[in-house]
């Protein structure tokens, strides 16, 4: 089967199903895991936020979305050279990646995922499985993903929940949604502003102070641990700051969000379940 992704939670599913050798085709941002950065690049991003801070990407994103301009430049004739059979694609969130409505007419199958909760992302695992013909795998992935979650919240069981507030941006910040809120509940958190299952909304950090969190964690959407480290330096509400690697762990769709789940569980409580 001839497959492109245009989602890097998607791209990171299919390999994890042992069809990373059906990908013909990836967006920019699917760089996990390292094997699939060969197949060739259909879409990028028209914003060059690797030159640009924080508050400059949201200022230009905002500019585009207020303009109805899009986000990301698809290669179409890259793309019908590759002559792929199913493109993965998603309508979750139009500022993180391509979207269905992004494609055009493209003569091959479109499968769109858009899950908001980790009960959701795993189910999105099982769809792919059975819609790419590895029904089996995708339901022993989905099936981990949920014994590793659970392992984790019997560990934290008891402990007293830290009051956390995840920053999903830092300048300005953005309060967590979909399913970062419930990583931290698992992890043995409370976390005093995101919203579960919806989408991050934009707040002040006089309202982050005001919520008293005992813990800040800096998770930047689509930064590494070192440049979410240096937004971080910006933060200063009175308590802990630490920084995470949200483009790896966080905010991607897929099974490596329980790394996330256990990274957090070993910031909170010290707890360290990622060889278990």
């Amino acid at each position: 089967m001839r497959i492109v992704s245009l989602l890097p939670s998607a791209t990171e599913i299919v390999a994890d199903l042992g069809l990373a050798g059906d990908l013909v085709g990836r967006s920019h941002e699917c760089q996990w895991p390292e094997e699939v950065r060969a197949v060739p690049v259909v879409s990028a991003s028209r914003i060059d936020s690797a030159a640009m801070g924080g508050r400059q990407i949201d200022e230009a994103v905002r500019v585009a979305v207020d303009k109805g301009e899009a986000l990301y430049a698809v290669d179409g004739e890259l793309l019908a050279s590759l002559r792929p059979e199913v493109i993965i694609t998603q309508d979750l969130c139009r500022v993180c990646a391509v979207s269905g409505g992004d494609l055009g007419e493209v003569g091959a199958r479109v499968i769109s995922l858009g899950p908001r909760t980790l009960s959701e992302v795993a189910e999105s695992v099982r769809y792919l499985g059975r819609e790419l013909g590895a029904a089996e795998k995708g339901e022993a992935l989905a099936g981990e993903m949920t014994e590793r979650i659970a392992r984790v919240r019997q560990a934290v069981e008891g402990k007293r929940r830290l009051r956390v507030f995840v920053a999903e941006w830092i300048d300005p910040p953005f309060a967590s949604g979909h399913w970062i809120p419930e990583m931290v509940e698992a992890a043995g958190g409370v976390e005093v502003l995101g919203r579960a299952g919806e989408r991050s909304v934009c707040t002040t950090w006089e309202t982050v102070r005001a919520a008293r969190p005992e813990l800040v964690i800096a998770a930047p959407c689509g930064f590494d641990k070192e440049r979410a480290a240096r937004e971080a330096a910006l933060i200063d509400v009175g308590c802990r700051v630490v920084a995470v690697d949200a483009d790896r762990f966080f905010v991607r769709p897929a099974p490596s969000l329980v790394h996330g789940v256990e990274i957090l569980a070993r910031i909170f409580h010290g707890i360290d379940l990622a060889a278990g």
